[in-house]
């Protein structure tokens, strides 16, 4: 394991999950799961489909309850009664696997939605965000077309700037490219890949092994519910210390270390939590 400190280590991490549990009737989603981003760092959760990366990621801005442990952003326990979970979700962007635009919306009118009716912006000033982050997206020649006239790509990257016109101080992806041809998923990872570039704190949930490899700042390796390792990329792409991370990246055609790795590789713990707030949990 790398010794080189984590991105954000010296500040309270913006975003734990402590012994989170998440069950759907009988079934087990999350069980006990425990770790933390930091502000600036760029998070990559893999694993297994249905191992429990989505909906962890569900969990972290409210749109899933869950029925044990806690979840903790920038101080504030969600599962708190008096937490403004409408409020936290301003602050916490989400790009979801099947674009989710509006189609009767052009891209501009899409980018332009949350912050006219969510964070009530003159439109003049909404308009002027929306352009600027198409421009940041690559699409603002595409400001007036509509999600039907758009590629796969081009659609993700309007959701990707509708979401960071809420200014969010996280954003979450979830599978972001999976929908996608080979063709447009380089352009939307170009786009992630610039924001990391410019310090925005990422949790992204991919099965693109390269681009976490390169880009992320910290792996979790998540299997049936459960982390079975976190780390650097360096410790889960080339010397994973867990035999079910090395077969499930060999699956994928990475040449994972086959021999154990030594005991001091462990990962490392959850940071202690703040105790539950006393006062009003909202901001």
């Amino acid at each position: 394991m790398s010794d080189r400190p984590r991105v954000g280590h010296a500040e309270a991490p913006i975003l734990v999950f402590h012994d989170v549990e998440k069950r759907y009737g009988a079934v087990e989603a999350l069980a006990g799961v425990s770790f933390h981003v930091n502000r600036g760092e760029v998070v990559c959760l893999i694993g297994p489909s249905g191992s429990g990366k989505s909906t962890l990621l569900r969990c972290a801005n409210g749109l899933e309850t869950v029925e044990g442990g806690r979840v903790v952003f920038e101080g504030i326990d969600l599962r708190d009664p008096r937490t403004d979970l409408v409020r936290v979700r301003q602050r916490i962007g989400m790009v979801f696997q099947h674009f989710e635009l509006f189609p009767h919306m052009t891209a501009l009118r899409n980018v332009m939605a949350g912050p006219l009716t969510v964070l009530r912006m003159a439109r003049p000033d909404a308009e002027v965000r929306a352009r600027e982050l198409l421009r940041k997206v690559g699409l603002v020649e595409r400001a007036l077309n509509y999600p039907a006239e758009l590629s796969g790509g081009q659609q993700q990257r309007i959701a990707i700037a509708r979401a960071l016109a809420m200014e969010p101080d996280v954003m979450l992806f979830d599978e972001a490219t999976s929908a996608l041809d080979p063709e447009t998923i380089g352009e939307v990872l170009s786009v992630m890949k610039r924001l990391a570039d410019e310090g925005m704190t990422m949790v992204v949930v991919t099965h693109e092994m390269d681009f976490a490899k390169r880009v992320a700042d910290w792996v979790v390796v998540f299997d049936h519910g459960r982390v079975i390792e976190q780390g650097p990329p360096v410790q889960i792409f080339e010397r994973a210390t867990v035999s079910r991370t090395r077969e499930f990246l060999s699956h994928l055609g990475w040449q994972a270390a086959l021999a154990d790795a030594p005991s001091g590789a462990a990962t490392e713990s959850p940071p202690a939590l703040p105790p539950p707030p006393q006062s009003e949990a909202s901001r």
